[in-house]
C-alpha cells in the first residue's frame, strides 16, 4: 500500500486510503519492527474514517 502520510505534531498519522489499498491494515507494511504493535485490519470502506486502536492513527477512505 502505498498511501499519502501526513505527519502531526504527536505520533498519531493520518492516512488516506482508497478501494484498491484494502484490506486496510496497521501498522503499514515498511513499518519499522521498534515502532510496531499487533497487526489489526480496520474496516474503513465501512465509516470512511478508523482509528487504530494502539497507536491512534486514523485512516479516511477516499473515493475515486
Amino acid at each position: 500500500m502505498n498511501t499519502p502520510v501526513q505527519q502531526t505534531t504527536s505520533t498519531k498519522r493520518l492516512h488516506t486510503v482508497t478501494r484498491a489499498d484494502m484490506p486496510v491494515q496497521c501498522p503499514q507494511k515498511g513499518a519499522t519492527l521498534w515502532n510496531s504493535h499487533p497487526r489489526v485490519f480496520l474496516a474503513v470502506e465501512r465509516t470512511g474514517l478508523e482509528r487504530c486502536p494502539y497507536c491512534g492513527d486514523e485512516y479516511t477512505l477516499r473515493e475515486e
